[in-house]
């Protein structure tokens, strides 16, 4: 269980409309990741979904029944969000249980449920421990305890990294993708870190202005991205877009071409330039390229630690097989 139908759904605040028509299926088992910039609309249609906001016109099913105008609490969700939440005075163990307490649930139930979601999210060293004792990365992994004892059809999650530093962004993203196999669940997760959606989803839509600008796998979107915005969005470093005469060579308005795409040779190449900031990071080289006489800076990627410095000239080839032409409107031409 756990497919979500959005069928001609729009949010306006007052005048304003936030979420124009939209229509999504979100597949059961599915990990399926709402990404863009901020402001895109993306939270918004995860509140939508979970009940927290009303929406102004259409549909939304949970599992083939109208869920529309059912309160949070009936819609068999359980939502993760970007603030831990927890109650300080609380053990880890209260904290899990917190939920089904509220729903007078038996107690031995309880403790099983409790036990068996601090095994999965290896919290049992911590179970008697109160928040105010635990890392960050500990307390999102009991925020995400109180969400699985509910045993929810679909989890739903409110950029719940962002609180976190950068290594423990990464070790929590591993363990949320590890705990969608394990518990094969539903899950849809809010991210602006591309980089997130990415390396976790088996399915992204990319948002802007509260619109779904495409729907599709990670490889999907980098491969044939549909339009300009997607190109520039999906990737990282972001794709090189490049307009004027350049892009009239190849009969398009914008060709786009991946920094990993764009070979550096030996002496001249296609496109020339002068080595700006060179970002050495071992295992790879980013060249951010200036003075090349396309209208734009370009960053190049290159494998392992490239000897070349600030102020250095430099022979650039793209290749052509993985040039992406757009047209004027900005749609990917075939």
């Amino acid at each position: 269980m756990g497919q979500i139908e959005l069928k001609q759904v729009t949010k306006s605040f007052g005048n304003t409309q936030v979420i124009p028509p939209l229509d999504l299926t979100i597949h059961e088992g599915e990990f399926t990741v709402f990404v863009g910039p901020s402001g895109c609309g993306k939270s918004t249609l995860l509140r939508l979904i979970a009940g927290l906001e009303d929406i102004s016109s259409g549909h939304i099913e949970i599992d083939g029944t109208d869920a529309t105008s059912l309160v949070p609490a009936k819609r068999g969700l359980a939502m993760v969000f970007q603030s831990y939440a927890l109650y300080p005075h609380m053990s880890v163990r209260k904290n899990i249980a917190f939920p089904l307490k509220m729903a007078k649930m038996d107690q031995a139930e309880i403790d099983k449920r409790v036990n068996a979601a601090a095994e999965v999210l290896n919290l049992k060293d911590y179970i008697d421990r109160r928040p105010g004792q635990l890392s960050g990365g500990q307390r999102q992994r009991v925020a995400i305890g109180r969400a699985i004892v509910r045993e929810p059809s679909a989890f739903l999650f409110d950029e719940p990294l962002s609180n976190l530093d950068a290594a423990l962004r990464v070790g929590m993203r591993l363990e949320i993708s590890e705990l969608h196999k394990r518990l094969k669940t539903t899950m849809v997760y809010v991210t602006h870190d591309q980089v997130e959606a990415m390396t976790m989803a088996d399915k992204i839509v990319v948002l802007q202005a509260g619109v779904i600008e495409q729907i599709g796998s990670p490889l999907e979107l980098y491969r044939t991205p549909r339009n300009v915005f997607v190109a520039g969005f999906i990737g990282s470093p972001k794709m090189n877009l490049i307009t004027g005469e350049e892009a009239a060579k190849y009969d398009a308005h914008t060709i786009g071409v991946r920094p990993e795409h764009i070979d550096v040779v030996d002496g001249e190449g296609e496109w020339n330039g002068t080595v700006g900031v060179a970002e050495h990071l071992g295992s790879d080289t980013f060249f951010h390229i200036h003075n090349t006489g396309l209208g734009e800076m370009l960053t190049v990627r290159a494998i392992g630690d490239v000897s070349l410095k600030h102020g250095d000239k430099i022979g650039l080839n793209p290749r052509k097989n993985e040039m992406h032409r757009f047209d004027a409107a900005g749609l990917r031409i075939a």
